[in-house]
């Protein structure tokens, strides 16, 4: 999560609020009171031991191994919560990994009033050389849009590494600052979720290649970012 994120968060959202943290193990935020996760309580923290965490304030953990929830997010059982009864979700990189995100977006707005989502932007999903050899990150099954109060899914296409037209040459994904490097959705009372199926290989070449094209000439300038709105219970 950015640094900025993590500050917002704690800065606006009250000490008694009930803070849930979903897909957090990597990197558990540590405010949170419940994390819901595939991953077990014991073997949290990866990014942490890896040295990979933003720097951000440290502060214990208020979560506990007995409100870590062990759990496929995807499985189409509705999270152990009432409607609303969390005051605050987190989300952080972990809707681009998981098969069903919008199964996932609809328990967040369920579940919740309010919270916060982070993904990679497609201008780091479309650029060569992030991870090796090939574009974007290779665990990632999605190709992520966010606008205001929405987030789409396209699935991530094979021919993103194949053709040039359809991803940001070696290089640029080096000169995007922290903030274009991720898309932000900052929500209150619900959101919207959908994939976008594209079968028409038109469009998917539309889609790709016109992004592309859009910032290239924009060099390493930031993405635009859907904007944020204070939160208040």
């Amino acid at each position: 999560m950015l640094a900025g994120s993590a500050d917002r968060i704690l800065r606006e959202v009250p000490n008694d609020a009930v803070v849930l943290d979903v897909g957090g193990w990597a990197d558990p935020f540590e405010r949170a009171d419940w994390v819901l996760d595939l991953m077990p309580y014991e073997t949290r923290g990866l990014y942490a031991r890896q040295g990979w965490t933003e720097s951000r304030a440290a502060s214990p953990e208020r979560f506990t191994r007995d409100t870590w929830i062990q759990r496929d997010m995807c499985d189409r059982g509705p999270f152990p919560f009432d409607e609303h009864q969390i005051d605050f979700a987190v989300c952080s990189h972990t809707l681009e990994d998981v098969r069903d995100p919008v199964w996932v977006c609809s328990e967040l707005a369920r579940v919740a009033k309010a919270g916060y989502i982070e993904v990679p932007s497609r201008l780091e999903e479309q650029s060569w050389g992030v991870e090796g050899p090939f574009v974007g990150w290779g665990h990632h099954r999605w190709l992520i849009d966010v606008s205001v109060d929405a987030i789409e899914f396209v699935l991530k296409p094979h021919t993103l590494s194949g053709r040039p037209e359809y991803h940001f040459p070696a290089g640029f994904w080096d000169r995007l600052d922290a903030d274009a490097r991720v898309q932000t959705l900052w929500w209150r009372d619900g959101f919207t979720a959908r994939e976008r199926i594209i079968v028409d290989e038109r469009e998917s070449d539309a889609y790709l290649r016109e992004f592309v094209a859009a910032h290239r000439s924009g060099g390493s300038r930031r993405a635009r970012l859907a904007p944020g709105r204070r939160w208040r219970r």
